[in-house]
């Protein structure tokens, strides 16, 4: 059985680990999976006494290498350069699988800014303050450590459309995205 604890949060309020533990006591013997607000191997470790297993969502999308943090029970600062090669490979699998025509070509697109409509909001471990980052906290403008690192952090789709430009040319002349959470892009 799973549930998830940001049900009447909607993401603004922090997810509500002690309902998900008065579910698993409901649940015993089955066992109960919880998910919310896991950003961080310590995150996890905190939520894992609370729950029979964490699943992991939108902590995945901002941070897709959260696993292997959790694996090594570290923070791992992951560079601009790094994050891009990230973008290639699933540009690459995109392309595999959508097709280099024009349509697979901006089909792989749409996907890229979704997932760049979370991917921004990772702040790199060697400009945080506190560890670890938490996942409802919104950093205020900052510069990165080089212009890529920068554009990546912008909260602005028009730069996650540069990004995609990128890696898959320009867009068309008629192109236009709003991402599905439209609250979290400002242009």
């Amino acid at each position: 059985v799973s549930t998830q604890s940001t049900g009447q949060q909607r993401y603004t309020k922090h997810a509500d680990w002690d309902y998900v533990a008065q579910c698993r006591e409901v649940c015993q013997p089955v066992p109960l999976f919880g998910n919310g607000d896991v950003l961080s191997y310590e995150d996890y470790n905190t939520r894992l006494r609370q729950a029979d297993g964490v699943m992991i969502g939108r902590g995945a999308l901002i941070k897709p290498w959260i696993f292997q943090e959790i694996k090594e029970q570290r923070h791992i600062d992951i560079s601009s350069t790094e994050r891009l090669d990230m973008l290639k490979r699933f540009r690459d699998y995109g392309l595999e699988h959508w097709g280099t025509d024009i349509a697979g070509v901006e089909k792989c697109r749409h996907f890229l800014l979704e997932w760049l409509s979370f991917l921004y909001r990772y702040i790199p471990v060697g400009l945080l303050e506190v560890l670890p980052q938490r996942i409802n906290e919104r950093p205020p403008l900052y510069f990165g450590r080089d212009e890529l690192e920068t554009l990546m952090c912008s909260p602005k789709s028009t730069d996650w459309i540069k990004i995609t430009e990128m890696l898959l040319g320009k867009v068309p002349d008629e192109f236009n995205f709003v991402p599905k959470h439209v609250a979290n892009s400002y242009n």
